[in-house]
């Protein structure tokens, strides 16, 4: 045991280091804003978040083809392999995707992390999804006041039903419509969309107003552009609510463009140690991409770790296994990386009117054996999914030419009449009809399915240091191969000519795609187990290193087959309040 002359040296040499923060956060997704909102409340302006990606204002998010070319994630140092156009650019863009065995993901670089391109879900999973692979204070029943108050601020309701013709979704009911006819449940999903603050009197389509939060939002303009971030701010993102309370209310500092690099322990004097445990806290590095990947640096107590998946566990990799500053994380470190079922599909040209160019991205579930009748080995969702007008154009554009063979030659004959024989113009806007009647783009359905993977993929990293994942789909094949029926028969009930996966899920490529990463740094009982505490007193702390939290999808110890968002939210306000000791409310 220690003297108190030693006890009292050691808290004097505590008490001279001189913190820049009482809390670092690197990454502002679903885990990353919460906890900057909610230490910031906790520590005011004593609260540095750092994000790789930059701030997108309202109307700021690329629409045109040059601009969306350009709106890819390249860092030359990563060396990723990328399309010739961009693998010599230095790019920050808004999507990142990653290219793994048997796998490719889709993630967000931006502030309010991926919030700014998903599909606003707000689905919580069935208990009995919590199995033995989750920590009994990790379960479905420890958790649900943090679903409630997470779902509370990102204003998750169903799309609303009125008599106003504008809010009429075609798709909605054509997909409820197919699951009655195949015995199924439908139901609208909650979605983080908004429509006004009033839930039961809906602000009018298009009216700004400010939020509970004082963020200035547009009542949803039914632009089916979620997923590619949403130029009115309709949607419910992350920097319109948790981060715009902890910047404008809690003075919380946020650097954008901001890659985090390393985390070091410090110990009892101040120096980076890789033989401390935390105690003292941290020394946290970043790069200054915005100046020439400038490195800087900042003492804090404690660090949040919440850059994704991916992210969070690529950067506690290198910092264990290259920089050496953090031996001591469990080797179950990049273990369980679950895809959360992802599977995405086409039904194209049926014959009955879908309408996918309208309305938010996602309205309605239909439940195979998830929510109900629950059957792990073949439970998924099936969600209704959108697509932006200007890729309608482009998919009549791509029409086999003959198709529009007659049009066109009928258009040319009646342009060359109106001005060789004098005829109306109103025959021309006719012509017009006659040449984009085509109905391709208005029948055809996008299909967005998640489920029960096994999440036994692996990440670790490749000669070059950066994550790297392993996915054995062939174990995942009967969920699969579940939903590809599935997909078949909704093509033979709409008449339509063809179901098509996603086209790299076809022979001989077999690779699946997932925007739903999971996993990596599970929540566990011991370090045996995960890399994170669930304990209720460190709820999240890495296993070893006091101080250092996780905080995002890499916690959850498997997939949940719903959108995953809900079960973030949950946990990262869990882990906030193990920090803080502050029960979250919906008033932030």
């Amino acid at each position: 045991m220690d003297s108190p002359k030693t006890l009292s040296r050691d808290l004097k040499n505590k008490m001279s280091i001189k913190y820049d923060y009482e809390a670092v956060v690197i990454g502002s997704g679903f885990g990353g804003s919460i906890n900057t909102c909610r230490l910031a409340k906790r520590w005011p302006g004593a609260v540095l978040l750092l994000e790789r990606g930059r701030r997108y204002p309202m109307g700021s998010f690329p629409r045109s083809p040059h601009d969306i070319a350009n709106s890819f994630w390249n860092l030359l140092p990563e060396q990723r392999k990328r399309p010739k156009t961009i693998a010599a650019q230095e790019a920050h863009g808004l999507f990142d995707i990653r290219n793994f065995d048997h796998i490719d993901a889709v993630v967000s670089a931006g502030l309010g992390g991926g919030s700014l391109i998903y599909a606003n879900v707000f689905l919580e999973p069935p208990e009995e999804i919590f199995d033995d692979n989750w920590p009994a204070a990790a379960r479905k029943e420890a958790l649900q006041p943090y679903y409630a108050v997470s779902k509370e601020v990102l204003g998750a309701r169903p799309v609303p039903q009125s008599s106003d013709p504008r809010r009429k979704v075609i798709r909605t009911e054509l997909f409820q419509a197919f699951a009655q006819s195949e015995g199924r449940e439908s139901k609208l999903l909650d979605i983080n969309v908004f429509f006004g603050n009033d839930f039961e009197n809906p602000t009018a389509i298009g009216i700004q107003e400010k939020n509970r939060y004082g963020a200035v939002q547009t009542s949803c303009v039914y632009c089916a552009e979620c997923d590619l971030g949403c130029n009115t701010h309709s949607k419910n993102s992350l920097d319109l609510n948790y981060l715009h309370v902890a910047e404008h209310q809690y003075a919380a500092r946020i650097e954008t463009e901001a890659l985090g690099q390393k985390i070091a322990p410090l110990n009892e004097r101040g120096e980076e140690d890789p033989s401390a445990t935390g105690e003292h806290g941290y020394r946290v590095y970043w790069l200054d991409l915005k100046n020439g990947h400038v490195e800087c640096s900042a003492l804090s107590r404690r660090v949040v770790v919440s850059a994704g998946t991916l992210g969070s566990t690529e950067l506690l990799m290198r910092c264990r296994d290259l920089h050496k500053t953090l031996p001591g994380i469990s080797r179950q470190l990049g273990q369980h990386f679950s895809a959360n079922g992802d599977f995405l599909s086409f039904v194209i040209d049926g014959k009955k009117p879908a309408n996918p160019n309208y309305g938010p991205v996602i309205t309605q579930g239909t439940d195979y054996n998830l929510l109900k009748d629950f059957d792990r080995k073949h439970a998924f969702i099936l969600e209704d999914a959108s697509y932006p007008n200007f890729a309608a154009w482009y998919t009549e554009g791509i029409r086999p030419g003959l198709s529009h063979f007659h049009a066109f030659v009928r258009t040319v004959r009646l342009m060359a009449s109106r001005f060789l024989q004098g005829l109306g113009s109103g025959h021309i806007g006719y012509a017009f009809n006659e040449l984009l009647k085509g109905s391709l783009s208005y029948t055809s359905i996008v299909l967005l399915c998640m489920g029960i993977d096994k999440g036994n993929g692996v990440m670790s990293l490749c000669k070059e240091g950066f994550i790297h994942v392993k996915w054995p789909y062939r174990d995942n094949r009967g969920l699969y191969d579940a939903i590809e029926r599935m997909g078949k028969r909704f093509r033979d009930w709409t008449g339509a000519k063809v179901f098509v996966p996603l086209p790299n899920w076809l022979w001989p490529m077999k690779r699946n795609v997932t925007v739903h990463a999971l996993g990596g740094c599970r929540l566990a009982d011991s370090p045996q187990r995960g890399v994170t505490s669930a304990a209720p007193e460190t709820f999240g702390q890495v296993f070893g290193y006091q101080g250092l939290y996780v905080a995002d999808g890499a916690l959850l110890p498997s997939a949940v087959g719903a959108n995953p968002v809900a079960t973030i939210s949950a946990l990262s306000e869990r882990v906030a309040e193990g920090i803080t000791g502050i029960r979250p409310t919906a008033d932030l």
